[in-house]
């Protein structure tokens, strides 16, 4: 044992994983308003349910919501009864699972690498850039990642035998029925959290371990055939043993009664919508735009994991070397593999791709990086010895492209924030002390100097850069300018929409349109809506100068703002008043 791992004891590199953790995750957590389309549609949905004290059926701005299950909404109606409807209760749940993620990752490390590589796993896993994204985002992410890592990590716990013990471990499933029945509840939550994924996925991970290490000699069978038929034989007996009667009882007791419960109070739309929809869909055919080609999640996972993929190439050639000479720790090096090349083969088979499907492979990965940087800076890796040097000129090339790039980037879409590149220096300045260090033989400084580089750059950009970014988003000012005096006033929006609308005008958004025949009840027409009292219409100026010779001249532009990451602007529409229009091109 390195000298290192007897200075401190297991609880005290857990704290830190736990401090730099919660660091990372809650450091101005509640300071940026909500981004993108899924942080309002979700926080909005639990503020409706909330607000009509409504713990079944998902709505948002009015109609039913098909796209997540409940138990993100349970765990932000919960953190709106202690904190308020605001963004860090809506925050709240997916950074505390996060930071409990990590914990499981750094006990898993411990367990199997000892505590220098434990500890390491949970900064490198806190400090990835996607597994940061889903730990400070209002969506189920975060919630998946954990009850992923959760079954994952209690069954490599029990079923994968650790470097070194002397305790025999049974091969295959193990069979205690308790064993089973935390296994399968925690996957139970998965899909009540997001689906189908939470279950078959990471089921899949531990078959395929399964299927794996079993004992089958397949150099004694005589043809194809016979060998294929082994196969099958073998998958058989592989679900059978994981108890998957269990696995049904537990998804009817946990996950059953809300998916009945919605069923019934929807007629059947919400699992439609959900099941179909946005399940079946989107497995075989790209949805609103996400597609990519197999290899998609390879550049996902380089850019996802960052700034810890620059070790991805020899993290992986180490693990499949380590696997391939059974050297100590192979067990839970292949362990590792599977919750990896699974997760992220089912996703790329998939049509339809997104950056965050892949985050909760992320725990495997880290765990496998930080082994490969212990052994590294122990002198027992057995990679090339070049790649150390070629991840620290890759680490220093994205901090000069970050200083190069992103000034342009900034004048273009954040004017006035161009000092943002100054980001570029952590990765850089990281590189170098790294360089330098592993030059001196001070490898552990050099594993040392990457860790609190990580933690900078995580900091900075998390709570530091998306605060001024979010300085960008002015749509309070089209609110404001029609609310001065407190009274209620209905909104359309046409031809543009954006979730965050909804959230922040705390009401409804109605989606109206430009053509009489397509005017009905759910999609008004323009005109019929603007003549409802207090009514306004939110669309872009593009939109506008093309439509507003057919429109009545007294439609007028009430106020303007840049829209928020797009070079086009956005305009509030209403009916010309002397009170409030104020620019009347």
């Amino acid at each position: 044992m390195a000298d290192s791992e007897r200075q401190y004891p297991r609880m005290v590199g857990g704290a830190l994983v736990g401090a730099i953790a919660a660091l990372v995750m809650f450091a101005n957590l509640g300071g940026p308003r909500l981004w993108d389309r899924d942080e309002p549609r979700n926080a909005g949905c639990a503020a409706e349910m909330f607000a009509r004290n409504d713990w079944v059926t998902p709505v948002f701005n009015g109609e039913l919501r098909g796209h997540k299950p409940v138990l993100l909404y349970w765990l932000m109606m919960g953190a709106y009864q202690v904190f308020g409807v605001n963004e860090f209760a809506a925050r709240f749940w997916s950074a505390t699972l996060a930071v409990v993620t990590c914990g499981l990752s750094a006990a898993l490390g411990m367990r199997w690498y000892g505590r220098d590589a434990g500890v390491l796993s949970g900064i490198v896993l806190a400090t990835s850039l996607m597994f940061g994204v889903a730990g400070r985002a209002a969506t189920p992410d975060s919630v998946l990642v954990f009850t992923t890592a959760a079954a994952l990590v209690w069954f490599a716990w029990w079923a994968v035998p650790k470097p070194g013990s002397t305790h025999a471990v049974r091969a295959g499933f193990p069979r205690s029925l308790p064993f089973a029945v935390v296994f399968h509840g925690i996957l139970a939550l998965g899909v009540l959290a997001k689906g189908p994924v939470g279950f078959v996925v990471p089921a899949a991970v531990v078959g395929t371990y399964l299927l794996i290490t079993g004992d089958v000699r397949w150099s004694g069978a005589p043809s194809v055939l016979a060998r294929g038929a082994m196969g099958v034989g073998l998958f058989v007996r592989t679900c059978a043993s994981m108890r998957l009667l269990t696995a049904s009882l537990m998804l009817l007791v946990i996950a059953g009664p809300w998916y009945a419960w919605v069923g019934l109070r929807t007629d059947g739309r919400f699992l439609y919508e959900f099941f179909i929809e946005h399940n079946w869909n989107r497995a075989r055919e790209p949805m609103e735009g996400h597609g990519g080609p197999i290899v998609y999640y390879l550049g996902a996972l380089c850019v996802g994991f960052f700034p810890w993929s620059v070790f991805l190439v020899p993290t992986l050639v180490e693990s499949i070397q380590v696997v391939r000479r059974k050297i100590a720790g192979s067990d839970g090096a292949l362990f590792l593999l599977c919750w990896l090349c699974v997760w992220i083969g089912i996703f790329s088979v998939a049509k339809t791709k997104l950056p965050s499907y892949i985050t909760p492979s992320h725990p495997a990965i880290a765990l496998l990086t930080a082994w490969l940087l212990d052994r590294w800076r122990r002198g027992t890796s057995i990679a090339r010895g070049i790649w150390p040097q070629a991840a620290f000129v890759i680490l220093g090339a994205v901090g000069v492209a970050m200083l190069v790039g992103l000034p342009i980037a900034a004048r273009r879409y954040l004017p006035g924030d161009e000092w943002l590149a100054g980001l570029g220096v952590v990765p850089f300045t990281a590189a170098i002390a790294a360089a330098w260090l592993t030059r001196a033989d001070r490898r552990s400084g050099a594993v040392a100097a990457l860790a609190v580089g990580a933690v900078a750059l995580g900091v900075g950009l998390f709570a530091i850069a998306a605060q001024t970014i979010d300085r960008h988003q002015q749509f309070d000012r089209l609110i404001g300018a029609v609310r001065a005096d407190g009274a209620p006033v209905q909104l359309g929006a046409l031809g543009v929409f954006e979730p965050s609308w909804v959230y922040y005008a705390g009401q409804p958004v109605r989606v109206v349109v430009d053509s009489p025949t397509q005017d009905s009840a759910d999609r008004p027409n323009i005109e019929r809506f603007l003549e409802r009292r207090a009514a306004y219409v939110i669309t872009t100026r593009g939109e506008f100068e093309r439509r507003r010779g057919s429109w009545s001249p007294d439609l007028v532009v009430i106020e303007e703002v840049p829209y928020f990451l797009r070079e086009e602007r956005l305009v509030l529409l209403g009916r010309r008043s002397p009170q409030v229009a104020r620019r009347n091109p």
